[in-house]
Parts: structure tokens; C-alpha cells; sequence
């Protein structure tokens, strides 16, 4: 709602200004910011752009997890002989509500070398089923760590 209501102020300064352009619009819009951010105590959520910030560094935590689980399965699809141990083991999880749990499935799903088989239904525990059962799941772990750290600043 506050980026609308920013977007709105952007361009009713442009409308006040007379002028129709790109730098006018900007002005329009760090002046709605200023607004936005002298009034978020009466705001019922956190001032937009520290979510999206959040919401970035998210993005660049799933990227570099991607990047080094991708490396793990590249190391082990080239070796002349694959010498991998699947299974499967659980994950406990201290997020809170559907959207948060579903998040950070999706994010350990995406990695290559694990897949997230089932979620209990008090939504605490994560049956994971990983390529090679002492690497992929340390690198779960260790992955899990820094996604709920960034969902809960996404979500809270």
C-alpha cells in the first residue's frame, strides 16, 4: 500500500509541477518517501523500502547458495565414478506461519542436490531428501541458517 500511495504522490507532483518528465516524477517520488517516512509511526507496516531491501538480500542469499550447492553437484557429476549416498533426513525449522515455511521449502528446493519431500503438519519439521547425505545435508543446514534469517526480516 505505501509504495501505491508513493507512486501516487510521484505523480501528483508531476501534475502540480506542470511538468511531465522523468526527473520531475523522481523528485515527485523521494519527496513521497520524506512523507512516508515521517508518518510510518502512524503506518500500520514496517516503511516499505526496509522491506525491499530485505526482500534484495534475500535474493542475494538464495543466489550464492545456489551458486555454491550448484558447485557441490557439479563436483559430484564429474567425478569418473559417482560416488554419492542419498537419503533422506528432517530439518527443524523455527519459522512461523504458511508463508514463511513455504518460502524457505521453496528456497531449499531450488538448491540443486535436495528436495523437500514433506512438511509436518504443525509445520516444525521438514523431511528433506538429499544427492549425497553428508555433504548435501550440512549444506542444507548451513543454508537454512541464513534463509530464516532473511525470511523473518522479509515477513517481521
Amino acid at each position: 500500500m505505501q509504495v501505491l500511495v508513493n507512486l501516487c504522490i510521484g505523480v501528483l507532483w508531476m501534475f502540480f509541477q506542470d511538468s511531465w518528465n522523468g526527473l520531475t516524477f523522481l523528485s515527485g517520488y523521494l519527496f513521497g518517501l520524506l512523507v512516508l517516512f515521517m508518518l510510518r509511526n502512524f503506518l500500520p507496516s514496517k516503511f516499505y523500502p526496509i522491506t525491499m531491501f530485505a526482500v534484495l538480500k534475500l535474493l542475494l542469499v538464495f543466489i550464492s547458495e545456489l551458486f555454491s550447492s550448484g558447485i557441490l553437484v557439479i563436483r559430484q557429476v564429474i567425478r569418473p565414478k559417482i560416488n554419492i549416498t542419498p537419503g533422506i533426513f528432517t530439518l527443524e525449522t523455527e519459522l512461523e506461519g504458511d508463508l514463511e515455511v513455504t518460502l524457505l521449502a521453496m528456497l531449499i528446493t531450488l538448491t540443486p542436490g535436495s528436495v523437500v519431500m514433506e512438511i509436518t503438519p504443525d509445520n516444525k519439521l521438514f523431511y528433506i531428501h538429499a544427492m549425497d547425505i553428508p555433504e548435501s545435508s550440512d549444506a542444507v543446514f548451513r543454508s537454512q541458517v541464513r534463509f530464516e534469517a532473511a525470511i523473518k526480516k522479509v515477513t517481521r
